[in-house]
């Protein structure tokens, strides 16, 4: 067990998304992880029907004391809920700014439900994306933090310089909500550009995917890997997890985030 990433991020009771998402992925590469609570959420694969803000004070001693005991290699962030927490979360960054941050902007859902209110994006985009060494968009949130309307690759290229101009180090544009067989995902830096594209995997099984890669490449980053090896080892596991989905719940499922486990280890082996 190699690379200690710190979480921050809300619950999903369903165990899909959330805090829960990103512990499964970061143990399943190999990471040790801790997470700051954010938001209690009741949810199940079919929406979120109850959500419990945790006080900012309380997000903060979460992280001070994980900090102070543990050690963090890498940071993590997902669901904020309120500007009061991104302000919280921007305070405690900016102590640890030797610290790599990977921002997931949870401001819309893989579903399109906006999560995150107007006064939250705006201390995210003032506060924290200064301080990103990637953030995460997907297309929406893209749309929503730069103001642009994105509807090919050419304007994902556009967004993310854009995001890039705004202070964000790198951009990792996920191309999963434009049409067509293949999704593409652009990753952007000063230097230059990457491009992977596959082949889409029709399901409904996607809960938690943004949670998910954006977790797996900190836990790459807290493992010493570069940021592209991050991302490649991220969207490969990714993919695997999602064509292994357990089928489970009646709307959009969760992933197989044990799909790197031995199976040894597995009920099936008897053992």
């Amino acid at each position: 067990m190699r690379g200690r990433v710190l979480t921050i991020a809300g619950s999903d009771s369903g165990g899909g998304a959330g805090i829960q998402a990103d512990l499964k992925a970061i143990t399943a590469l190999g990471g040790f992880g801790m997470s700051a609570i954010t938001a209690l959420t009741a949810q199940n694969t079919c929406g979120v029907e109850g959500v419990h803000i945790v006080p900012p004070a309380f997000v903060r001693q979460q992280i001070d004391v994980v900090q102070k005991d543990l050690g963090i290699d890498c940071i993590k962030t997902g669901m904020l809920a309120t500007a009061e927490i991104v302000n919280v979360v921007a305070d405690a960054v900016s102590e640890f700014y030797t610290l790599p941050l990977i921002l997931d902007p949870v401001i819309v859902s893989t579903s399109g439900v906006t999560l995150l209110s107007e006064d939250a994006v705006e201390a995210i985009m003032s506060r924290l994306l200064v301080r990103a060494t990637v953030v995460t968009p997907n297309i929406p949130e893209a749309e929503r933090m730069t103001g642009m309307k994105i509807r090919d690759v050419e304007g994902m290229r556009t967004a993310a310089a854009c995001l890039l101009e705004k202070g964000a180090q790198a951009v990792l544009l996920k191309g999963g909500h434009l049409p067509g067989g293949d999704l593409t995902d652009l990753l952007v830096t000063s230097r230059g550009e990457v491009l992977w594209s596959d082949a889409r995997i029709e399901t409904r099984h996607t809960h938690g995917t943004g949670c998910t890669l954006a977790s797996a490449i900190a836990t790459g980053i807290a493992q010493e890997l570069s940021l592209e090896e991050a991302v490649t080892r991220a969207r490969k596991y990714l993919r695997r997890a999602i064509a292994n989905a357990p089928e489970y719940g009646s709307c959009s499922g969760p992933i197989n985030h044990a799909v790197t486990i031995d199976p040894e280890w597995s009920a099936k082996s008897g053992n």
